[in-house]
């Protein structure tokens, strides 16, 4: 996805891209390490008409991830979370939210179907639009949350942590 730009600190894996056939001709392929926990720089900030790629992998016996929008890393005063996307494995929710100057808002819990499978891949979209982000998993979409966080440019962050291995992220 143009305009997503992973700044990391950590140095890039140097594994080799091999033929299966072992031919002669071998590639160069570079992966940077996505480790968990995860703090990346969106390039620009959100707009409408951006989307945001997470691919992974759902550890084996997992409790929770959350994958969050914030308005820089700061921890102290805490960055604005634009918005907070919490799987929790035993009771099969995906819960929303936002946190503004500090304070929590209503969090959001309805949803068709959970489609988070222990030990299975999972890709997640997360299109901002004027009003809201709209959040589509394994290409369905599952809801919108409406935007709490009016400047969508200062929206320049992307944190991941909990029981899951990312694989991509665009």
């Amino acid at each position: 996805m143009a305009g997503f730009l992973v700044e990391r600190e950590a140095m890039l894996d140097d594994r080799r891209l091999k033929s299966p056939l072992a031919s002669p001709v071998q590639a160069d392929v570079y992966f940077p390490r996505l480790t968990v926990p995860f703090c990346g720089h969106i390039k620009g900030g959100m707009r409408p008409g951006k989307k945001i790629l997470v691919m992974g992998i759902v550890c084996l016996n997992p409790e929770s991830f959350d994958i969050s929008l914030t308005c820089g890393d700061s921890e102290d005063p805490p960055a604005n979370v634009a918005i907070q996307l919490k799987a929790e494995f035993t009771d099969k929710q995906l819960l929303r939210n936002a946190c503004v100057s500090g304070e929590w808002g209503e969090e959001e819990t309805p949803i068709p179907y959970f489609p988070f499978i222990s030990d299975q891949p999972f890709r997640v979209e997360i299109l901002c639009e004027h009003p809201r982000f709209r959040v589509f998993v394994d290409g369905h979409q599952l809801f919108d949350f409406y935007h709490r966080v009016e400047a969508l440019s200062a929206i320049d962050t992307i944190k991941i942590s909990g029981d899951l291995q990312l694989t991509k992220l665009g």
